[in-house]
């Protein structure tokens, strides 16, 4: 399967880079693509950590790469779809889009974009918002592992604390870890506390 998550962001925050950073880390770098950058982007543009990592990218749109797609092998996962993500969608799609809304906050209908320019099919991830390696990992358990969504344990809105008088709340869902503690990516809760006097919309934004 190919994860394919459509930029549609001038740069790249300290936030998106260690959330791409942790998806390629997830599903490999050849498993994973970034589309629709700025044509003038260059290989400099990239952050050299997810050089280093082996980042594919291009400036084409989704439906550009590898040759051209089969639209009807393409998923869209969309939050205004009205059918739910399940294990059995690994035998019909082999490409899974992410439109860039998930991990913007407040929610942003930029998949409504990719919707109506190619009918993709799409598939709701619950009700809702994730970060993008949130989505990514959820749909990696559904589609990979075969796991029913109702099945993943999740936990919303955690709370990230600093210190004994200081915390964030996380306003998303993210799946947890064996200590029931939230899975974010390496370095994000670092950013987080190095930060703490910032909003998460500003640290999205950066």
């Amino acid at each position: 399967m190919k994860y394919v998550i459509e930029h549609m962001e001038e740069g790249f925050s300290e936030w998106v880079t260690l959330e791409y950073a942790q998806i390629i880390r997830d599903v490999g770098k050849e498993n994973l693509i970034l589309t629709s950058l700025p044509d003038d982007t260059t290989e400099e543009s990239i952050p050299s950590r997810l050089r280093q990592l082996g980042l594919q990218w291009t400036t084409e749109e989704c439906i550009q790469i590898d040759g051209g797609l089969d639209a009807t092998r393409v998923c869209l996962l969309d939050p205004a779809a009205e059918t739910d993500l399940t294990p059995e969608d690994h035998q019909k799609f082999d490409y899974f889009v992410f439109g860039g809304i998930l991990g913007s906050h407040p929610r942003v209908d930029r998949t409504g974009i990719l919707r109506k320019k190619y009918g993709f099919a799409g598939r709701r991830l619950g009700s809702l918002q994730m970060t993008t390696d949130t989505a990514i990992r959820t749909t990696k358990h559904i589609i990979d592992g075969q796991t029913k969504f109702e099945d993943i344990k999740f936990i919303d809105y955690p709370e990230i604390r600093y210190n004994k008088y200081e915390s964030t709340e996380m306003p998303f869902r993210y799946i947890v870890d064996g200590n029931n503690e939230p899975i974010l990516p390496e370095g994000m809760l670092e950013l987080i506390k190095h930060d703490a006097d910032q909003s998460i919309d500003d640290l999205l934004m950066e």
